[in-house]
């Protein structure tokens, strides 16, 4: 929902910032007084084409401000994340600039964005109903989408997306095992001898076994050592159990003349026990068996075989053993692959399922197109097209296009006169049945589900209407407000009385001309209204008309 807008330097605006209603919000205006700038901001904050033109005269550059209120809004949400972006409020803040020189720039909650990234993400948030070509009812997809929305369609249509989306999935991964077969055989068989490659070090410790290697190569070394260091300490009086047991002597004979001498002599008497000790575990080592021919040379070649196959696999030693635990699990993986009989017994199950649902989403479609349909015409003949009617067209699509929204293409035909052959919507519609058609569809679609839905913005509603027709327009789109916000530019007192807010654009003629924007209520409402119902002359029974145009309107909604 747009909550607010800052125009600076916008055409003929200096500044200004305007707060919006949730609901129903109308623009009026007299001719040239710039009603149509409030929808080119709008549309210049959701990816529209930005023009120097646009840019005030005298001015650099002209900047559009739109803040909207995103709370429990999924899809925007989900764009988000899908581009990376991180979305921490539930408010999104859109700010673009637009130079002499046509050039602009955007950004998204302050951070720079391109102008895909905002016609993306503006489509979530906005939908302007003006120009033909740009109407979402002209989309085949849109009109599949209505058509199943008001149909109440939403679980059968959602289980035929789900089940297409499993058989294309079953369907590349048996195209890829297929296609990769012969090299899934060659790839299990180089794991395989990889693994028996490195089997006999799977069971050691490459680091402990390089540990005792060294040790037991140079244990003579070692045990010689050992009864050196023996020599020094304990074989003569000289040695430090001998000059140990003289200190300790002369502290024993000292004890009872200071605590000292007695502290002393109790720590070089478990000095005394600890040289014992050490002396013990050297002997026992200097005494013990030369190493083992045999186990030196197995650890030899476990080093040795350790060695060659890191340098082989481009590894190190010590990752050797959790390389070979990547290609066992590779390995195990592989070989847990349905072969290709079964994987295409599970392609031809999903594509059955498929046909299968796809073909009862087809069955509801059509039952309940024609009341839909008929629904469609009644209600723009309310809106001046008396004789305007409606069908949808089903055709089978080919095989390789069935797709998530069936096996059926569906186009929404229209005539608008007696006698006039039904042909697709986009060739024979004009923009003001266009847009009466959107009306129309979106007040159908309104509160069909909970879904949060964009803003909708009307700009040729009431071409071609008036009096009671233009009277039909405000109860719709103030029927529709009550379900999303919308923006409507209108000449018809009827249907700017039915809105929630009322804007009115009006120019200021000084040294330059300028347009501004006022939310106007109370007496300058009545004023405006009656302005655009009889013109320049305003008599009190204008003012009364409109009044109870206004007191009507607020009966019906209360």
């Amino acid at each position: 929902m747009l909550t607010a807008l800052t125009l600076d330097n916008l055409a003929l605006i200096k500044h200004h910032e305007i707060v919006f209603d949730e609901r129903f919000n109308v623009i009026t205006g007299e001719t040239g007084a710039g009603k149509s700038l409030i929808l080119d901001a709008l549309s210049l904050c959701v990816g529209g084409r930005a023009d120097a033109g646009m840019v005030r005269f005298g001015e650099s550059e002209a900047s559009v401000f739109g803040e909207f209120d995103i709370t429990d809004n999924d899809k925007v949400s989900q764009w988000f994340a899908e581009h990376e972006r991180e979305l921490e409020e539930d408010t999104l803040l859109i700010r673009r600039k637009i130079s002499v020189n046509g050039r602009s720039k955007s950004w998204i909650n302050g951070v720079p964005a391109s102008l895909s990234e905002l016609k993306s993400l503006g489509s979530i948030l906005v939908n302007i109903h003006s120009q033909h070509a740009g109407l979402e009812l002209l989309k085949p997809q849109f009109v599949i989408d209505w058509l199943d929305d008001v149909g109440g369609l939403h679980t059968l249509k959602s289980a035929t997306k789900d089940a297409f989306g499993t058989y294309q999935r079953l369907k590349k991964e048996a195209d890829d095992a297929r296609a990769m077969s012969t090299q899934r055989a060659d790839r299990m068989a180089l794991l395989s001898s990889r693994l028996s490659d490195i089997e006999p070090l799977m069971a050691v410790d490459i680091g402990e076994i390089e540990q005792e290697y060294d040790e037991l190569s140079n244990l003579e070394n070692l045990m010689q050592s050992a009864l050196q260091a023996v020599t020094h300490l304990d074989n003569d009086e000289m040695s430090v159990s001998g000059l140990l047991a003289r200190s300790l002597k002369i502290c024993d004979n000292l004890s009872d003349k200071s605590r000292v001498f007695a502290e002393c002599s109790e720590l070089l008497t478990q000095a005394s026990e600890q040289i014992d000790d050490a002396v013990a575990r050297l002997m026992d080592y200097a005494e013990q068996s030369l190493p083992d021919e045999e186990r030196l040379d197995e650890l030899n070649n476990l080093m040795g075989l350790a060695h060659r196959l890191a340098k082989k696999y481009h590894t190190t030693t010590d990752e050797l053993t959790a390389q070979a635990g990547q290609w066992q699990a590779e390995l195990d993986k592989l070989e847990s692959l349905p072969d290709n009989e079964t994987m295409d017994e599970q392609v031809a199950g999903a594509w059955d399922e498929y046909v299968s649902v796809a073909d009862k989403l087809h069955n509801e479609r059509t039952k309940i197109a024609p009341q839909i349909a008929d629904e469609l015409a009644h209600r723009l003949s309310a809106l001046a097209l008396p004789n305007a009617s409606c069908v949808f067209e089903f055709s089978p699509k080919e095989t390789h296009q069935y797709g998530g929204s069936g096996m059926f293409d569906i186009a929404l035909m229209f005539s608008a006169n007696v006698g006039m052959p039904m042909q697709p919507l986009h060739k024979v519609a004009s923009g003001g049945e266009l847009s009466r058609m959107a009306l129309i569809m979106q007040v159908m679609s309104a509160g069909v589900n909970q879904e949060t839905r964009p803003t909708l913005v009307f700009d040729e509603v009431d071409v071609g209407i008036s009096g009671g027709t233009a009277q039909v327009v405000g109860e719709l789109l103030r029927s529709l407000g009550d379900h999303q916000q919308l923006f409507a530019i209108t000449h018809q007192a009827q249907v700017a009385a039915a809105a929630h807010r009322h804007i009115l654009v009006h120019k200021e003629h000084g040294e330059q001309t300028m347009s501004h924007l006022s939310i106007i209520t109370g007496d300058r409402q009545i004023d405006e209204l009656a302005r655009m119902s009889g013109g320049v002359n305003i008599t009190e029974a204008t003012r009364a008309h409109v009044k109870g145009l206004l007191d009507d309107i607020n009966r019906a909604s209360s």
